[in-house]
């Protein structure tokens, strides 16, 4: 009998729940990785689906030998693939490398040996039979029940209660953030549900910005990003991510003006960024942005400005560009 095919549930941003509620809620570290369903149809072979529902098997062939792992056993699993780096933590543009071969199965298989995923499973929607109306709790007992440990796959454990604590952790840590998980939800496939919160830990730095990219539509003629920057050890300007998000529509209007007041024909970044339709400015305007994580080479991820720093200088600002790795 065929598996029947499970959207996976999603989660919604938030925050922690109430502390009255806090033993209602279970806790997950929330990964930096490629949200998968995993099919098991009993038989040892093993059909991994991204959240669009694509066939992705053919990417991660270190993952094969989980379809013999429950045995006969069906079940449908929620999990989520990682590339760890040399400190054991998720590395989204590591797995960039990984992701998208699922039509070139020899290159995959290259890649593999070089780069080897991590699966995380924290859910079961399926195990002989639907397990979707079941409340969280058991079917996460069910789950852990299954003892899922591999060389290349896990199941870590969830806290129940202490939310504050573990959303400290995650961000003692370095780590994503967090999801916590209602005990009683059913699993909902497909459906962003408030019974699941996802936190994200953003981080905030000052940056100086060298640059903008004009808006489109309705912004035709102001700023749709800035271009910014910080200092390297050796003091020149490095270009680290475009900021689109974060600004009022006075703000924005505010920030053209200074940006047309800066005007430059010099880039200021060392090296030059290849960005089309880039206009260039003196680097003298600072500014606070959020960010979640840095690529390997420095850049921000999901930055958002948060405010300017007009008590700031660019010598000022930032502390410099963290060193990239050797």
């Amino acid at each position: 009998m065929p598996l029947p095919f499970i959207a996976p549930m999603l989660a919604t941003p938030g925050s922690l729940p109430p502390a009255a509620q806090d033993r209602r809620w279970a806790y997950e570290t929330k990964q930096d990785g490629q949200r998968v369903m995993v099919y098991l149809p009993g038989d040892g072979r093993v059909l991994l689906r991204a959240r669009s529902g694509e066939d992705i098997t053919a990417a991660y062939p270190e993952l094969r030998p989980l379809g013999a792992a429950l045995g006969p056993t069906p079940a449908v699993l929620d999990g989520e693939v990682l590339a760890l780096d040399e400190r054991g933590r998720a590395d989204f543009q590591l797995l960039q490398s990984r992701m998208g071969l699922a039509h070139a199965p020899a290159l995959a298989a290259r890649r593999a040996a070089r780069v080897p995923v991590h699966l995380v499973l924290f859910d079961v929607p399926y195990l002989t039979e639907p397990l979707l109306r079941l409340p969280y709790a058991r079917r996460r007992a069910r789950l852990e029940e299954l003892d899922l440990a591999g060389p290349y796959w896990s199941t870590p454990r969830a806290v129940t209660g202490h939310g504050a604590e573990a959303l400290r952790a995650t961000r003692e840590h370095g780590l994503e953030g967090l999801v916590c998980k209602r005990l009683d939800s059913v699993y909902e496939p497909g459906i962003r549900s408030r019974a699941w919160v996802k936190i994200r830990n953003m981080r905030a730095e000052d940056v100086i910005i060298g640059g903008w990219l004009p808006g489109k539509g309705r912004l035709t003629g102001l700023p749709g990003a800035v271009l910014a920057g910080q200092r390297d050890a050796e003091g020149r300007l490095r270009y680290v991510g475009g900021v689109g998000t974060g600004w009022s529509e006075a703000e924005r209007v505010r920030l053209a003006e200074l940006l047309r007041e800066a005007a430059s024909d010099r880039c200021p970044f060392d090296p030059v960024p290849r960005i089309p339709r880039a206009r260039w400015v003196a680097p003298r305007l600072v500014g606070e942005v959020s960010y979640s994580t840095r690529t390997r080479h420095g850049m921000l991820r999901q930055p958002s400005w948060l405010r300017s720093r007009p008590d700031l200088t660019p010598e000022e600002s930032a502390a410099d560009l963290p060193q990239e790795p050797g």
